[in-house]
């Protein structure tokens, strides 16, 4: 893989998309291009990744054709997951100013660093992403905080520091975030949105330690002082190392996975996606099923209403199945609206136990299993106030919460 680019990037209609699995040896897998009916990118599969590769969504099958988004301004598919979000676009717009703000030039603009397997090059002869320069460690934190601060000012950046904040334009998400190696091993490091008005990201830190205690796989997380608040530090599930030997996995949000099977945005659907395409070995997609079931009544209970399919990834395993990925961006919303983003039950979204319970067949689990299961939540989220405390999180923050999360509404769902 080539560690630098000569050429400046000149905005073009036709880009290529790379398999980055071993990243030292880079697979071509076709030619990404300018969708202008849809403001969006298309794909062509190369023959070579036909007779050889994989689908990289269910919408994306092995066939020689041209696939086109279905909605504007996105990319077709698996593509999709691996172009920058609300933050990155900022970032890209703010320190490069590109000659044009496409889809295209986002995803090309968005480096190396990006969500899942896959990689944007100028060439089809050799992998040449956009360069970024070497990853941020931990002793630049202090640095990419104050970096942060002067693009949300709008304030210039020197270009010395630019290389510093540049790799975390390549992950999705709206809140200010940054890309780090911590330990050699890389880490997505998130600091608080603008006009938060609680220290986000340590309660999110919290947060997902509480989830953890309640059955749910959760990120590995690190809570890092800065001079106001903290930056939550996320351990990246997409990266792995074999022997020394640096991995990379596909990888999909539940948006593109259920998109691409034409079902509702929800939690029962995505239990089902999991029946069909999850890891078969022993009962692990069984088991999956009742997480995902369990990390549905999590977030009921602690108000996270944010919880919509892009904060949900499955990752393919060797055997081209797909496992539920650690959870990640769970965290209180503070905003009670008594729904969340996806679909819950025969109630549509209501935020209610009786809802989760509705369809806890498609979860595959009977009613008395499913009250088992919100009795374990429970348990654990009844105690969120003494877990924050010992995290670290102010007691100002916790009587903020507490209007939320001890509310009627959901108190008395949980007791």
């Amino acid at each position: 893989m080539s560690a630098s680019n000569p050429l400046p990037y000149i905005p073009a209609d036709v880009l290529h998309l790379w398999w980055l699995g071993r990243p030292l040896s880079p697979v071509y897998v076709g030619e990404l291009r300018m969708a202008r009916q849809t403001k969006g990118v298309s794909l062509v599969y190369d023959p070579s990744w036909l007779a050889s590769g994989f689908a990289l969504s269910e919408d994306l099958p092995l066939v020689q054709r041209e696939f086109f988004p279905t909605e504007k301004e996105t990319a077709v598919g698996a593509i999709d997951d691996a172009r920058p979000d609300r933050w990155g676009e900022r970032v890209i717009r703010w320190l490069d100013q590109p000659a044009r703000l496409a889809v295209l030039d986002f995803l090309y603009c968005a480096g190396d660093e990006r969500f899942g397997a896959l990689g944007v090059s100028l060439s089809a002869e050799a992998y040449r992403p956009r360069p970024i320069g070497p990853m941020p460690v931990l002793a630049d934190v202090p640095q990419l905080y104050s970096l942060v601060q002067q693009i949300l000012a709008g304030e210039p950046v020197k270009e010395h520091e630019r290389q510093l904040i540049l790799p975390g334009a390549s992950m999705g998400g709206a809140c200010p975030k940054a890309v780090i190696h911590i330990q050699g091993h890389p880490w997505v490091l998130k600091f608080k949105e603008p006009g938060a008005l609680i220290d986000s990201p340590l309660v999110e830190h919290a947060t997902m330690t509480l989830a953890a205690q309640a059955g749910i796989r959760v990120a590995r997380t690190q809570a890092l002082p800065l001079p106001q608040g903290h930056a939550v530090a996320v351990q990246r599930f997409d990266r792995e190392f074999d022997g020394g030997t640096a991995l990379r996995r596909h990888a999909i949000s539940a948006h593109v996975a259920l998109r691409a099977a034409n079902e509702d945005m929800g939690y029962p659907e995505l239990a089902q996606w999991l029946r069909r395409y999850g890891v078969t070995a022993g009962s692990l997609h069984r088991e999956q099923m009742q997480e995902l079931f369990r990390r549905m009544v999590f977030n009921i209970l602690m108000d996270n209403t944010d919880d919509h399919e892009k904060n949900h990834a499955l990752l393919m395993m060797d055997s081209g199945e797909y496992a539920l990925s650690p959870a990640f961006d769970v965290l209180p919303s503070g905003q009670a609206l008594g729904y969340q983003q996806m679909r819950v039950g025969a109630q549509a979204a209501d935020a209610t136990l009786a809802n989760a319970l509705s369809e806890c067949s498609q979860f595959g689990l009977k009613a008395a299993q499913a009250q088992a299961q919100i009795k374990r939540v429970c348990d654990v989220v009844t105690g969120w106030k003494t877990h924050f405390a010992q995290t670290g999180v102010t007691t100002r923050d916790i009587d903020s919460l507490a209007a939320q999360i001890d509310r009627p509404f959901l108190r008395e769902q949980r007791l």
